[in-house]
């Protein structure tokens, strides 16, 4: 018997397709969302064949209205859907003046715009349920928006942003939201990006497959925010504590003591 149907973007190669491959071995049935037809048919073949799950291939680029909308429409409609994976995007390494400012817009439209479309599509159909789970997949620039490119960098802000408010404004519903922070990771992102994994010291990338095990741990132990990478969670904690305790004292109708004329 299916445990239900993930949909996963971004799922024709690297942290997508682990975790179609590791969501189909839990016995989920798939629908893989990503631009390349063929190759996307070669991963759900080989899914199909390994773990016995029924796996459903649509060929969309999120990038353009109508096959972000066809995507809208199967979370919107499909019952068995059980999980939403926003896993799709694309980065840069590239500074700002030396970055086409058309591609910019269109990872804004990958990395923000198709997410939170998708998520909002997927939103009413799982609290109706009063069950499902988004898993958004962020980046540690999310955090740290000046070690890349800045636009790649503030996308992945709302990424995590987002998270956090989806995850205050669904509890209670029975609506899971994890993101996840990877690191530098062995994927063709950053050949898109421009800067081939091999240039990066070895020690600091993960392969595909250890960031997504660690995520699906962080997942089952019912995290919020999973930095795979990050040796000390006690740092999460300390980050985000310091952010909680600043957040009441953020607005005042009186300028602080360091901004008035002496």
């Amino acid at each position: 018997m299916t445990q239900g149907t993930v949909l996963v973007t971004g799922a024709s190669s690297g942290i997508g397709a682990v975790y179609a491959d590791r969501f189909a071995g839990r016995g989920h049935d798939l629908i893989l969302v990503a631009r390349n037809a063929a190759r996307l048919e070669a991963v759900a073949d080989r899914l199909r064949r390994r773990h016995g799950v029924a796996v459903r291939t649509v060929a969309a680029d999120l990038t353009d209205r109508t096959g972000l909308a066809a995507v809208e429409a199967i979370l919107a409609s499909d019952a068995s859907i059980t999980h939403l994976i926003n896993n799709a995007g694309f980065g840069s390494a590239a500074p700002l003046a030396a970055a086409s400012v058309d591609e910019m817009e269109r990872m804004i439209a990958i990395n923000v715009t198709a997410p939170m479309r998708l998520t909002y599509a997927a939103v009413p159909a799982f609290t109706a349920r009063g069950k499902g789970t988004i898993i958004n997949i962020a980046s540690i620039a999310a955090i740290g928006p000046e070690v890349l490119n800045g636009v790649y960098g503030g996308s992945k802000s709302f990424v995590l942003g987002f998270s956090q408010s989806l995850r205050k404004d669904l509890a209670g519903t029975g609506v899971t939201v994890q993101v996840v922070l990877p690191g530098a990771t062995g994927t063709e992102f950053w050949d898109v990006a421009g800067l081939p994994a091999s240039h990066l010291p070895q020690e600091w990338v993960m392969s595909a497959e250890d960031l997504v095990d660690a995520a699906l741990i962080g997942l089952d132990r019912g995290e919020f925010a999973t930095v795979p990478s990050l040796q000390e969670g006690e740092e999460w904690g300390a980050w985000e504590a310091a952010r909680q305790a600043m957040l009441p004292h953020l607005s005042n109708a009186v300028p602080a003591a360091r901004y008035r004329s002496a």
